[in-house]
């Protein structure tokens, strides 16, 4: 698959709405610092600096959807607790993600604590329940799937072998979901694939294969082997075999096995991997991909996501400029960009004795008030980095509704403008990290802003830099250009 095509491929996920169901649980990470020895114990002791929740197993696979710019039915099991509680906190902030909980009052909300010293795990620690729902709670969860399938293209079967998905509910789903017509990924943490017979794909990690099928499952042919005989039994149609380091094996029918290999990068952590990566590849299968051609996409967003630490996310923005990296061998002129990758464009034009103007905002609509904004933002610089929201960023700030055109297609729009030297795509409600990571000399924003209600403008003026209100054009802007078209629409 060419760039072109994985650019309109990534396009598409903005219209894509996928239901995940499974094992949601909470993932706390305790960092600190380790300088001595316990004397009541040969055990580190850590010294504790800050704790991070973040929503974790099927509740990451949600959060990964909406990143990617689409939006989740988020279904599965929690307790009558603050950490039930603080998970709904979290998620709720979000419109892409819709919560569809069931609370089980007899089982605790499942939290993993992971101890971090210095980068590095030292220990975890699990509350949980691994007994099966109840005949009672196994009914509410399979109504409540039923009655999300009109509104969505594929299901996600995130098992991470807590009780939401025993082998009766399992069977239940997935005969629903397929009656319905609908795709069912499923990443599984089972030792055997029995229960989720039916199912479109797999995507179990190269030990996860191995315990199934008993094949080591170390080389590409023992992978094979291991997924054929998966396939023999008609279990699914097809694997996506995950690798670590080693990429990723698509084996499916009597097509020729595909091998992955993951383009080599730092890891920091491995944290939620898989949920990025069948994120991805189930947006690829909503938008019509093959199964090869999804995958390699959900490589790519799983190399990204080991790069980064905690139970992390990413989004088309990161994945776009790893494919444009990838084509150029690391250099060429691409417009857009990873924050990392453009703090280095940014510190080479500093090297040559250039100035640096930033501004940032949704551009949805591209009309000539943004044209004129970004016109003066140009000509007070010798080069403009633009800043813009993410999908994700721009239905929290806008509504459900928006954006009208996803994050790649206005990313792509703005790169096309003679007067843009850069975009990076943020997911963030505001620009400040991008603001104080580039620090620009010239910080612009519309002159509906005063420079006290401009993100940024006291790190930028402290700086020595300036704030530049753009002058702006009458009667231009988004949202009425929306209402103009829903009134005609009417009319």
């Amino acid at each position: 698959m060419d760039k072109q095509s994985s650019f309109q491929l990534l396009d598409s996920f903005h219209d894509r709405r996928v239901l995940v169901y499974g094992d949601v649980m909470l993932d706390r990470f305790v960092y600190g610092s380790v300088e001595r020895i316990s004397p009541e114990a040969p055990i580190p002791v850590l010294s504790v600096e800050r704790t991070v929740d973040m929503p974790g197993g099927a509740a990451n696979v949600a959060r990964n959807i909406a990143t990617l710019g689409a939006q989740a039915i988020l279904m599965g099991i929690v307790g009558d607790d603050s950490w039930a509680q603080g998970l709904r906190t979290q998620l709720s902030h979000d419109p892409s993600i819709e919560l569809r909980l069931i609370t089980d009052p007899s089982r605790p909300t499942t939290v993993k604590t992971r101890h971090v010293a210095d980068r590095q795990q030292i220990l975890r620690a699990d509350i949980e329940s691994r007994t099966d729902l109840s005949p009672e709670m196994a009914a509410r969860a399979l109504e409540a799937f039923r009655a999300c399938l009109n509104e969505i293209s594929v299901v996600i079967l995130s098992d991470y072998a807590k009780g939401a998905l025993s082998d009766s509910i399992a069977q239940q789903l997935i005969a629903a979901a397929r009656e319905a017509g609908k795709t069912v990924l499923v990443d599984p943490k089972s030792r055997s694939f029995n229960k989720f017979r039916g199912a479109t794909v797999l995507t179990p990690n190269r030990h996860e294969l191995h315990l199934a099928c008993g094949t080591d499952c170390r080389t590409d042919e023992e992978v094979i082997e291991g997924a054929r005989s998966i396939l023999q039994q008609g279990i699914c149609d097809s694997l996506v075999v995950t690798r670590g380091k080693d990429g990723m094996s698509i084996v499916e029918g009597n097509n020729t096995p595909v091998h992955l290999r993951t383009v080599a990068r730092e890891v920091f952590d491995v944290s939620g991997a898989g949920d990025t990566a069948v994120a991805a590849l189930s947006l690829g299968l909503a938008a019509g991909a093959s199964v090869a051609d999804a995958a390699r996409l959900a490589d790519v967003a799983a190399g990204i996501v080991v790069g980064k630490y905690g139970t992390a996310t990413v989004t088309t923005g990161e994945i776009i400029a790893t494919l444009e990296q990838a084509e150029r061998g690391g250099t060429g002129a691409s417009k857009n960009f990873t924050l990392e990758s453009v703090e280095q464009l940014v510190s080479r034009w500093r090297e040559l004795g250039l100035k640096i103007a930033f501004t940032n905002g949704c551009f949805d609509l591209l009309h000539p008030g943004h044209v004129s904004l970004l016109e003066q933002a140009r000509d007070s610089a010798d080069r403009l980095v633009v800043g813009l929201n993410a999908d994700v960023s721009v239905r929290r700030l806008k509504g459900a509704g928006r954006p009208v055109q996803s994050e790649v297609a206005r990313a792509t729009v703005l790169a096309s403008l003679k007067t843009v030297d850069a975009v990076v795509i943020f997911a963030e409600d505001t620009p400040l990290n991008l603001i104080e990571a580039l620090a620009p000399d010239v910080l612009v924003k519309g002159a509906d802003y005063t420079v006290e209600t401009v993100v940024g403008a006291d790190f930028v003026l402290a700086r020595g830099g300036r704030v530049m209100l753009a002058q702006l054009v009458p009667s231009q802007s988004t949202t009425n250009t929306l209402k103009r078209v829903a009134s005609a629409a009417q009319s």
